[in-house]
């Protein structure tokens, strides 16, 4: 009898399992990867933050993973800091330049009106309470910052489309999201409306006709190579009933 290497199956984590990022640590910066809808949602994001107004502006990047905003913000003017409870991703956005600081978005190690931007980007949907979230990053701005954000809706379309269809697709890890996180569009304007932020929200989604393109090259195994190289954009819809984005400034 043969005796062989044991492989290891992959471990099974339940839906929205924080340890799935240090599973999927390789994935962040492959523009074709399993995190590529994140790197066209942060270039979205960055296009709302304006040019920093003054010297030592502050960004502080909630749940910034491995860093995929920074790109997006180079010449802007703004100190980039990322919050984050996944070390592998930090190390990652460190290399990126960014500021890292491993904390929990509910309790943010850092002072009171720091920041002249806040940056929340798909993450809400994913912490266990959003509307401490919320508290944390309006507390963060300063009088005049501004706070942009995307999620998804707690909507029965956001879960089909997301769960349900997303989740089966071959760029999406499954058991990424788990549903009962998601994010009312209402509940969340009337929450930073509490902290002093008039948020706008609108609808976003990827464009058909990009997403499609990148499919195909994807599945021919014709990567784009580069984060910004034909990548699908993501366009302004109707709608808010699956995934939004919000921008406000913190006004007293």
């Amino acid at each position: 009898m043969r005796n062989g290497p044991v492989s290891t199956p992959p471990r099974v984590l339940p839906p929205n399992d924080p340890r799935q990022y240090d599973d999927l640590a390789g994935e962040w910066w492959r523009p074709d990867g399993a995190f590529a809808m994140l790197h066209w949602l942060a270039r979205s994001r960055a296009a709302l933050v304006p040019p920093a107004t003054r010297p030592d502006a502050l960004l502080v990047d909630l749940g910034c993973g491995a860093g995929l905003l920074a790109p997006h913000l180079a010449g802007k003017g703004y100190r980039h800091v990322g919050v984050d409870l996944t070390r592998s991703a930090l190390a990652q956005a460190a290399a990126h330049g960014v500021t890292v600081v491993n904390g929990d978005a509910t309790a943010v190690p850092l002072v009171d009106g720091c920041a002249d931007v806040v940056a929340a980007g798909e993450l809400l949907e994913h912490v266990p309470d959003w509307r401490r979230v919320v508290a944390e990053a309006c507390r963060l701005l300063r009088p005049g910052g501004l706070l942009v954000l995307d999620t998804l809706n707690d909507t029965a379309l956001a879960r089909l489309v997301a769960v349900r269809i997303g989740e089966r697709l071959p760029t999406v890890p499954r058991g990424i999201h788990d549903p009962r996180l998601f994010v009312d569009a209402r509940e969340l304007v009337t929450e930073c409306a509490r902290h002093g932020v008039h948020l706008r929200i609108r609808g976003i989604r990827p464009s058909l006709r990009g997403t499609l393109a990148w499919l195909v090259r994807r599945a021919r195994g014709r990567p784009s190579g580069t984060v910004d190289g034909r990548q699908p954009r993501i366009k302004p819809t109707r709608s808010v009933a699956v995934l939004y984005q919000g921008h406000g400034v913190r006004h007293g």
